[in-house]
Order: structure tokens, then sequence, then C-alpha cells
């Protein structure tokens, strides 16, 4: 079977995409991937066996609709135009097409008229997250208008994946696609995310670590005033942020206003193995995302990245959050309040026990919720598609 994964991300640094295309490889698929580029980086690469094609480069900073609108309208004719050439070259059979945005999935009109099946990816639920990103009102027309692309482009879709339960239940009510709608998380790869010995920091740092996009959904801003407010309580305490986005500049700011440069460092992106490499030097993860209307239901694949490499993670209290996991896996806190994030995270740091409960608490968990154990729901998915 020949297969494309068709993304507005970049694949070496994105666990979703790069988890399909692997899974496939190693099952004796042929899989390509079309996506963006970083500076600096080759326009042709190849990946754990997937042949990656580096369409277009981005630089996260996008100040408005109509500046980003313009890149994915860009990304989508040159991706279109690609596709259909690589597809008369080649056939492909399955086109996995990663949304935001979702009127990418129309970039495989060519080879979805000749016979190829086209799934749809829903990383990031699209109205609700341009209404968070831009602080556009849910009743405007814009996010209307989006949720009008949304029903067409599932409607267009072989089928349709959702990266968690409560936006397949929200996809399903808008659609009405019960038949066609499959909701399959963010599994940890444990060939990536696997437990590493600690080394002990000699200086006696302890190291809370947040790696992810830089948006303003994610709360950064709470984990840089907890920082802020632990400055004496906790003089050892270190905050590594490991990424990128629109709010890179804002936090960098923030930090120098708040005198914290001797405390929090801020790391551009690097691939999901380099990642893993960072995470396990670490003593906490943090996940401090709002509960609004987008935060509130986006699951953190980081969150199990860490317990899946033993490490305690502190996550606010938000409406995906608790609906997977419990007080004995994680450490909640209150969203959006830096002050009680600040309290759980000097319990957390005078209480080691608590840390060593947090992991062995977690370890079934992740076993039970790895990619591993989890990806025949993608593959079964890909061979009914395809029968």
């Amino acid at each position: 079977m020949r297969a494309c994964m068709l993304a507005y991300t970049f694949y070496e640094s994105d666990n979703r995409s790069r988890r399909y295309g692997e899974a496939l490889i190693k099952r004796g698929d042929q899989v390509d991937a079309i996506c963006l580029a970083r500076e600096g980086q080759d326009h042709f690469d190849v990946i754990q066996g997937v042949r990656v094609f580096r369409i277009q480069k981005r630089i996260v900073d996008e100040t408005g609709p109509v500046s980003y609108l313009r890149k994915l309208l860009l990304f989508f004719f040159r991706s279109m135009w690609l596709l259909t050439l690589e597809h008369l070259r080649e056939p492909y059979d399955i086109i996995h097409v990663h949304s935001v945005p979702d009127f990418e999935v129309f970039a495989t009109l060519i080879p979805r008229l000749m016979g190829a099946r086209v799934i749809l990816d829903i990383h990031d639920i699209t109205p609700e997250f341009y209404a968070s990103k831009f602080k556009v009102h849910e009743r405007s027309l814009v996010f209307h208008a989006l949720v009008q692309i949304e029903r067409l482009s599932i409607a267009y879709s072989s089928h349709v994946i959702l990266a968690n339960d409560l936006w397949f239940e929200k996809i399903v009510r808008r659609s009405g696609r019960l038949d066609k709608c499959t909701a399959i998380t963010n599994y940890p790869d444990l060939s990536i995310f696997w437990r590493r010995p600690r080394p002990t920091s000699s200086n006696g740092d302890f190291v809370m670590c947040y790696p992810g996009s830089l948006n303003s959904h994610q709360g950064l801003n709470l984990a840089i005033e907890a920082v802020s407010l632990l400055r004496d309580r906790a003089p050892n305490l270190k905050l590594l942020i490991v990424g990128s986005g629109q709010d890179w500049d804002k936090l960098e700011a923030m930090i120098s206003e708040l005198h914290l440069e001797d405390r929090i460092s801020m790391r551009r992106p690097v691939p999901l193995e380099e990642v893993a490499e960072i995470m396990a030097t670490v003593d906490l993860g943090v996940v401090p995302k709002f509960n609004d209307s987008f935060g509130g239901e986006a699951f953190s694949t980081k969150i199990m990245e860490f317990m899946a490499m033993n490490i305690p993670v502190v996550v606010s209290r938000t409406r995906i959050d608790e609906h997977y996991f419990s007080d004995d896996i994680v450490q909640f806190f209150m969203a959006g309040s830096a002050e009680d994030l600040a309290n759980k995270v000097l319990d957390l740091m005078q209480d080691p026990s608590r840390r060593i409960e947090l992991c062995e608490h977690s370890t079934d968990f992740v076993v039970q919720n790895s990619w591993e154990a989890k990806k025949h729901i993608y593959l079964d998915l890909v061979d009914r598609l395809m029968a």
C-alpha cells in the first residue's frame, strides 16, 4: 500500500503524524509526508523510512488572521500540486490529511477522484482553535463559516479521526456523521519516550519543563508567574520551555520584566528524539492550559509522554484532563491560577514520596494507553478503508 501524510506542520517534531507514518512503514507500506520546513532544513529527507517533502518554510510569527490565512492558502496550492504530481507518477491508496486547517483535505481532489481514500485527522478542532488564537467570539460570522467548512470537509472525507473523545462527541453533534468518525488519542510512542535513568543535578536545581506549542491557550504565562511567586521560597526551582509559537516574544518579554533570566530558559523546537532526551533530565513536567472553549478540550500529548518517562506532571484541572486522568496519576491545580500552580509545585518539590507515588500509579495507565497497545485501531481503520 502507498500512503501520504499531508500536514501543515513540521513533520520531524509532530508526534501524531510520525506515529501513523512509522506504523505503516513498520508493516511494509510505502509512506510519503508533505509538510513544512524550518529555516535551514533540506527540502527532502528520509525519517524512519518515510520520505519527507518540505514544500514551504514557516516562521511561527503570525500577528493576525490575514497573515495566517495567506500561509495556509500558499501551502494548500503547493501541496495540491505536489500531491497530484506524485499521485499521477505512482498512485496513493491512502492520503491522511492532518488538520489544522480542515480545508487542506481538498488538496487531495485529483487523487480522490481517481480512487484514493482520504482520512481527515483533526488534531485541533478548527473553529475553537481559531477563536482562541485570534480572540474571535463563537457567535461571529467567521466562527460559523469555519463550522461550515468543517462540515464540508467531513462530508468530503472517506473517514475522520478526532484527537480525543470530547471532540469526537462535538464533531458528531455538528456533522451528524457518527458512522465515519473515530477517536484516536495522542498515545505516547514508547520507542521514543521510555524510562531513562535521570542524572542528579550537580548544583541541586529542581527543573520543571514544558515542551510544546507556545500559544496563548497553553497558559505558559501562569508557569512563569508561578516561578516568580516561588523566587524566595524555592530558590533552586528552574523552568525550561521548549517550543515555538506566536507567544514566544511575549513570554520572553515577561521573563525579562520579572527578572527571571536566571530561572527560566527557552529553547527552540527539536526533533522528538531530542525532546525525549531533554525530558529525561528534568524533575517535573508542567501543562498549565487554560480551561477555555479550546484549551479546556485540547488533549496534551506531553502528559502521557512525561508519564512514560517516569516523570511526575502538574496539570491544570480542565474538562479534557479530568476526563482522562485522576488525582492518583497527575497533580492537578486550579486552572488559571498561578498561585495554586506555585503552591502545588512547591508541595511536590518538598514531598519526594508524592512524586514517586504519581509515577508508580501512572505506570499501568501508560502501558494500557501507549501507541504500541492502541495502534491497531488506526491500522484496522486503514485496512477497512482499503477493503
